[in-house]
């Protein structure tokens, strides 16, 4: 693992590590650098979950989510079914994901943070949710077998990894055949500054670390997977992600008008063809 990557590893773990105290205090996070002082309006993390399913849940478990999207229900979950949430954080897609695939189905949440794995078991047992297992390990490492998931979902995490290759042939790696890759990350639709691009505290704020949306296609189709579709679903304007910036050691204010449009929150699609059983295309 090379010294950048090792860096953004440790800092996207501290910085989600807090995120998961402060959840357990009853304070809610959101994305951006300065994570411990979570803007009302932070329009990543705003709106993403309908009352009916947050109600049901742990309130630690609505406070720990820093997710740009919705994919348990973007991903059509059917009961019976096992999913992987890859970065599972808190807990709140896969306790989410549980109750669609209901008590023949599974849900297994993947993380590498020891505080927000004691959240996410937490909140399970406040749940009453039983077809649940989190594991400790890197999403570029899945320590699941071959062929042993339907669906794999995630909610912003993908983007925070220095790795994404090795991230998207391990979850075609363990997706049964025919299985569907459908996660919710941040994607860059225009050329951004290369000061967001070298700043390594924003891979902990689910900006820098982003692909563009070309190269995320090209990327899983390269893994092997096939009918991939990038979906934006919130595109983000400067004023939106100037809370986003903040803290970070350049002058936030001479660049937010260029990186107006540039990023947004998509649902991205993929399925693993139903010939396949391992990494090799066919």
């Amino acid at each position: 693992m090379s010294s950048a990557n090792t860096d953004v590893k440790k800092i996207v773990k501290e910085t989600y590590g807090k995120a998961a105290v402060q959840a357990q205090s009853g304070k809610r996070s959101c994305c951006g650098p300065s994570i411990s002082s979570c803007c009302a309006e932070d329009m990543i993390t705003k709106d993403l979950y309908s009352f009916d399913e947050t109600s049901s849940l742990p309130e630690e478990a609505v406070l720990a989510s820093l997710g740009c999207g919705n994919p348990t229900a973007l991903a059509e979950l059917r009961p019976g079914e096992t999913v992987l949430d890859l970065g599972s954080g808190g807990g709140i897609d896969v306790l989410l994901s549980a109750k669609r695939v209901g008590s023949e189905g599974k849900a297994y949440g993947l993380d590498m943070t020891d505080e927000m794995l004691l959240l996410a078991r937490e909140n399970q047992k406040k749940s009453g949710v039983t077809n649940v297992e989190f594991l400790k390990g890197e999403i570029e490492k899945i320590p699941l077998p071959d062929n042993s998931v339907d669906v794999i979902i995630s909610n912003c995490v993908i983007n925070l990894s220095g790795d994404k290759d090795s991230v998207l042939r391990e979850g075609f790696r363990v997706l049964k055949p025919g299985g569907r890759f459908a996660v919710s990350d941040i994607v860059v639709l225009g050329d951004v500054p290369a000061e967001i691009r070298k700043s390594v505290e924003l891979w902990a704020g689910c900006v820098a670390g982003a692909l563009h949306q070309d190269e995320y296609r090209a990327k899983l189709v390269d893994a092997g997977f096939e009918q991939v579709d990038v979906e934006p679903t919130r595109i983000y304007t400067g004023k939106d992600i100037r809370n986003l910036l903040a803290g970070i050691k350049f002058d936030a204010g001479s660049i937010v008008s260029q990186v107006d449009g540039k990023f947004a929150s998509a649902f991205i699609r993929a399925r693993k063809p139903s010939c396949c059983s391992t990494g090799l295309k066919r």
